[in-house]
């Protein structure tokens, strides 16, 4: 992409790396600042607060864009302007992103989607992305050596955020690593799922999920982070402090993790309904 870029652009994608952004994060700020620029026909220097304001309406105006993404076009050019270029565009106001909140697999879905995987590799992929909490990307990059079996715990490297974390380690799991790579001839190095030596593509471990949604007779809309989040509600739901949920997910900030108390269902049921009590 760096090569399409304007040199002002070049700077922001420099600073994006400096600032350890994602690479999916930076990609989008780039793509939505060229954007911008293609749309206004105007230097950065001379852009305005009604240029930007300009942009957001006719992006709004777009019935395909969500409250979400126009959220994310704001940052992506509220960092550009006001953090690089010092024009204050923090007061422009839009559409608040809507909460939708995650789809959760409960304990007897979370069996019958394992109970119908018969691939070992993938079975042993939901086992960990259900007993960790890992995102997608945390699963990929898993090594062997990132894991201390003896202690039941292993190490996240460089996360989200660019920090590394701990995660338990679950003694089926654990079991089943052994198991797998007993019966694979595995060496016990390198990326703990992967093809002829290279690590499991996104696209491949989400096929591999839905695969085994589909066998399940699972409806609901399940997805790779689906399994984390039935990670952490079922924690709630157990009583495991949401401090220690939070460490665990990898969450900088508390009220995200907050997010599954609204989710979990168990003292919901506690609830008496008034007409039962007629």
């Amino acid at each position: 992409m760096t090569k399409d870029l304007p040199s002002t652009l070049k700077k922001l994608e420099t600073e994006l790396k400096l600032r350890g952004f994602s690479k999916q994060t930076s990609k989008m700020y780039l793509f939505y600042n060229q954007k911008f620029l293609a749309y206004i026909k105007k230097p950065p220097e001379d852009v305005t607060e009604d240029d930007i304001k300009d942009f957001l309406a006719y992006n709004i105006s777009d019935q395909s864009l969500s409250n979400a993404s126009i959220a994310l076009i704001k940052a992506s050019l509220k960092f550009f302007y006001t953090e690089m270029l010092g024009k204050n565009i923090s007061m422009i106001k839009t559409p608040k992103a809507s909460k939708k909140l995650p789809v959760v697999l409960n304990r007897a879905e979370i069996k019958e989607l394992l109970d119908n995987t018969k691939n070992l590799k993938h079975r042993l992929l939901i086992e960990l992305l259900y007993s960790t909490g890992l995102r997608l990307s945390e699963c990929i990059n898993l090594k062997y050596s990132d894991l201390d079996i003896n202690d039941g715990i292993g190490w996240v490297r460089m996360g989200k955020g660019a920090k590394d974390r701990i995660f338990i380690i679950s003694d089926i799991f654990k079991n089943d690593l052994i198991g797998y790579t007993e019966k694979t001839g595995a060496d016990g190095k390198g990326f703990i799922f992967s093809v002829n030596g290279r690590k499991m593509s996104p696209r491949s471990i989400q096929h591999a999920i839905k695969v085994s949604v589909e066998r399940a007779g699972i409806e609901k809309d399940v997805h790779v982070h689906t399994l984390r989040h039935s990670f952490a509600t079922h924690l709630l739901e157990n009583g495991v402090d949401i401090r220690k949920i939070q460490k665990l997910l990898g969450h900088s900030n508390l009220q995200t993790t907050q997010i599954y108390t609204q989710v979990s269902s168990e003292e919901i049921k506690k609830i008496k309904s008034p007409l039962d009590m007629l």
